[in-house]
């Protein structure tokens, strides 16, 4: 039996950061269901693409548009074997949602794996999952990782960290080693 991948998404989502570890992580069998709160099966979020063009942050384009495959008010967490949170926007507000954070300690508390990108860190933060632990994210949610009691890691923008369960990384370059991390973790659990 394949094992199971939730990803937490929202409008905004970081359109490489839902759909490259979408798509991959389908490729390599993995079954994976992407939910946004207050949204259903079919529903379509819409996603934002950010790229780094020399500015003193990145810029923000529109994406393409999300259909999801589940529904979020059907979520039985403890069905799945891991946790993958983009970055982009959505994280920012999808942290508000109380049972988006009850999904996020129940991985933790299972110790399953959890993957986070940019500004994913954002949810595992509201969420109180970081404590003594090391992480990557991009750099301008670098304090809320401090005010979370974890450590940032400078790691750049093409490599990832695991700390424990979790896997994290500072942006969409960094998905070839944040992918493969996730991976290892995922086979070795």
């Amino acid at each position: 039996m394949s094992k199971r991948i939730l990803i937490l998404a929202g409008d905004f989502v970081e359109d490489y950061e839902l759909m490259v570890p979408f798509q991959c992580l389908k490729m390599l069998g993995y079954v994976v269901d992407v939910v946004c709160p207050d949204k259903k099966a079919g529903d379509q979020i819409k996603t934002a693409i950010h790229d780094f063009e020399g500015d003193q942050t990145y810029t923000e384009k529109p994406g393409h548009n999300f259909a999801l495959n589940a529904s979020f008010s059907e979520v039985d967490e403890l069905s799945y074997d891991a946790l993958l949170i983009p970055g982009g926007r959505a994280p920012e507000y999808i942290r508000l949602n109380a049972r988006v954070i009850e999904i996020v300690q129940n991985f933790n508390s299972a110790n399953k794996p959890i993957a986070s990108v940019c500004h994913g860190i954002l949810v595992l933060a509201a969420a109180g999952i970081i404590k003594n632990k090391t992480c990557s994210c991009y750099p301008a949610c670098a304090p809320d990782v401090g005010l979370g009691g974890g450590t940032w890691a400078d790691i750049g923008f093409e490599s990832a960290i695991v700390d424990g369960n979790l896997v994290t990384a500072a942006a969409w370059p960094a998905h070839p080693e944040w992918l493969a991390k996730f991976n290892e973790l995922l086979l070795t659990k």
